[in-house]
């Protein structure tokens, strides 16, 4: 029986324990022959199990590895593979744009929803070469019919563009009655077209008349864009300025022209009269349009037909790349290939026995254990299904130091809680909830980081409700208001109407709670690092510090026990004050207050609360008020007013919410304990969306 109890409590303690640490890791030294290295690392990049590390540095700055060991280099064919790569990746962006096209918002919120779930279509295992070769072969297939299509497209729109040059141009010089070739310039004269301030041109014509009598000027309204004539707008009070100069004199009157601002007009090659430009323009733009149309049709056609191919063929070439670019980053001899990787320890079987198979035994693997101050060791989670979601929450802060203490498990459990205590209303909660399913049953199909935000709105949307349920909070005060009955689901004690003071002890209580969580985590994180003096000063000080007000506190309240509680306080105050001396030096009896504002911040908890219930009653009353101040389409206007307000009030109470939530687990919480590493685990891995290896 006692043998029994002893192995259910071990294996609850190796549970906890396993909760709160990330993967150990093991780095793997691996040589094997340069005729094994590309099969050996296309294995591992299919298998996606083990991180390669970069020793290419370490070889050129190593005294010792140098003489061993040249930096290796990408393959011969990566830049082939590259620039292949690109024009499929154009190719596809082409065939995406046009495929596409002008969504309906319709479009948008079904493919928000219910995004297209790509098929995945299965392809040979081919070598670099024979990738290479299909890759030029259907390029060629598909630019042959692409090619001329988009050289007609370019030059529609080139021509398009000169046509609405024009037709702007014209609409400038509309106000004036003349065959625009007129203003061409000829063997004695120049002219000069442009737009000029009014005043300005008034200045322009009385030095104009200093340099020469022999030049003709026309004036006339300058006319924006939309043909329509600018009629004393004091803010673009310009005029259209036509001069006609003797060549000799061209210099000196467009010199003295750009002194008061003109904007010059280029009118070159443009004959017939400001109107029939434009109508000629808009009657060829729009044939160019219909031509484009039809183009655009055609290049439709050849996207449907294509478009899986080279979505496949894009996908084979992104990965052949990153296996060619591999090589880079090892080492090598004559006639080996040397690599380091890094793989979590529960994998190192299977990357051993990956690495025989693939070079047939030609491989030596030197499996090396990681100290616990390595700095360079990536980190990788080791969660249950509920707590992986909350990862990337962790992640945005910043990665883990190897072998700290993960609180991937905490945050899962207190930033719903904590958006759940903000927004306090189970009405609002249960749109939450519905935003989370369809992030995790829609966008999370086809995006992980998308399927851990639906997880995470769905468990912040129930503790809402939950939270809404127990403090009164349904659309504010809908239920007694409209209804004239009390919330049956109401605690009194914390009714957010009624007891705010009882939701603001609750709140510090959990802050108390949290903050001295953080310092256990912290404690064990220093004293596991060795840094037994930091745990003592930075962690342990503030339970001896908390534990003299309460014996303080206790002094106060019994006195029978009065002089020795508040003796035994007393002592603990004065020890806590010495151990923060002794740890950072008299600025370190600031770090008091620093502590206080810490346990303080959780009254936020009590202000969002009161904020959501506040601003949702308030609009509950103004419905209400106008429903029956307002006769007749009192109801009317009462609907708008609550439906605005509350979607209004949804919003940036949702948003506060989960700012604040975030704030409390990022500032108050991770402060206390949360040391950092510099890099997650990042695999080398095939991703692969659109193909899947045949099984040979």
């Amino acid at each position: 029986m006692l043998m029994k109890l002893l192995q259910l409590l071990l294996k609850i303690y190796c549970s906890v324990r396993g909760m709160f640490q990330t993967e150990r890791m093991r780095k793997l030294k691996i040589i094997t022959l340069d005729q094994y290295s590309e099969k050996l690392v296309s294995e591992l990049h299919e298998k996606g199990i083990a991180q390669i590390d970069d020793i290419s540095e370490r070889v050129q700055q190593n005294p010792e590895w140098a003489q061993l060991l040249s930096p290796s280099k990408a393959t011969s064919q990566t830049g082939k593979v590259s620039s292949l790569l690109m024009k499929t990746t154009g190719l596809s962006e082409t065939f995406g744009n046009v495929l596409e096209g002008k969504g309906s918002i319709k479009d948008m919120i079904k493919s928000f929803v219910k995004p297209p779930i790509p098929e995945k279509r299965e392809v040979e295992k081919l070598d670099t070469d024979g990738l290479v070769n299909r890759a030029e072969s259907v390029l060629n297939e598909v630019e042959s019919q692409t090619g001329v299509i988009e050289d007609k497209i370019s030059a529609l729109d080139g021509v398009m563009t000169e046509l609405q040059s024009n037709k702007e141009l014209a609409n400038k010089l509309n106000n004036f009655d003349l065959d625009l070739a007129l203003l061409s310039d000829t063997k004695y004269t120049t002219t000069l077209v442009g737009r000029i301030n009014v005043e300005n041109a008034l200045k322009f014509k009385e030095k104009a008349n200093a340099v020469t009598d022999n030049l003709e000027i026309l004036q006339g309204p300058n006319v924006v864009s939309d043909g329509k004539k600018n009629k004393g707008n004091k803010k673009n009070n310009d005029e259209i300025l036509i001069v006609i100069t003797l060549n000799e004199y061209k210099e000196d009157i467009y010199s003295l022209l750009r002194k008061y601002e003109f904007e010059k007009y280029d009118v070159s090659g443009l004959e017939g009269k400001p109107s029939e430009i434009i109508s000629y323009s808009e009657s060829k733009i729009s044939e160019a349009e219909k031509d484009k149309e039809i183009l655009l049709s055609e290049l439709k056609e050849v996207a449907e037909k294509y478009d899986q191919d080279i979505l496949v063929l894009k996908e084979q070439l992104e990965i052949e790349k990153e296996r060619n670019e591999i090589f880079a980053t090892f080492g090598q001899t004559d006639k080996t290939t040397m690599l380091e990787a890094w793989v979590p320890l529960k994998k190192v079987v299977e990357t051993t026995e990956v690495i025989t198979t693939s070079s047939e035994g030609h491989a030596i693997v030197e499996v090396e254990d990681i100290g616990d101050n390595d700095e360079d060791v990536p980190v990788l989670h080791n969660n249950n299904w509920y707590a992986k979601p909350y990862e990337v929450i962790v992640d945005m802060y910043s990665p883990l130091k190897y072998k700290e203490i993960d609180p991937t498990i905490l945050v899962a459990i207190t930033l719903p809680f904590f958006f759940g205590f903000n927004l306090t209303d189970a009405f609002y909660g249960i749109f939450v909830s519905i935003i989370g399913i369809l992030l995790y049953t829609g966008m999370g199909k086809v995006n992980n980081t998308m399927k851990s935000f639906g997880a995470i709105f769905i468990m912040c949307g129930i503790w809402a409700i939950i939270m809404g349920l127990l403090t009164g909070g349904f659309i504010g005060d809908f239920v007694p208001r409209f209804l004239g009955v009390p919330l049956p689901t109401v605690i009194p004690a914390i009714d957010a109407f009624k007891q705010p003071q009882n939701i603001l002890i609750l709140a510090i209580i959990i802050g108390v709670i949290y903050t001295n969580i953080g310092f256990i985590l912290g404690m064990i994180n220093n004293w596991r690092y060795g840094n037994k003096k930091e745990a003592i000063s930075s962690q342990i000080v503030w339970f001896f510090l908390e534990a003299g007000i309460v014996f303080l506190a206790i002094g106060f309240m019994m006195p029978s026990i009065g002089i020795i509680g508040m003796g035994i306080g007393i002592a603990l105050l004065i020890l806590s004050l010495i151990l923060l001396v002794w740890g950072g030096g008299l600025y370190a009896l600031m770090d008091i207050f620093s502590f206080m504002g810490d346990i303080l911040s959780y009254a936020r908890l009590l202000a969002l609360c009161l904020a959501t219930g506040g601003i949702a009653m308030t609009v509950n009353i103004l419905a209400d008020m106008v429903n029956g101040m307002v006769p007749g389409i009192g109801i009317i206007l009462a609907i708008i007013i609550f439906l605005f307000g509350h979607m209004v009030n949804f919003m940036f109470q949702v948003l506060g919410g989960f700012i604040n939530a975030l704030r409390l687990n990022y500032v108050e919480f991770f402060a206390q304990f949360f040391m950092g590493g510099k890099n997650n685990f990042d695999p080398f891995s095939a991703k692969r969306t659109f193909t899947k290896l045949k099984e040979e």
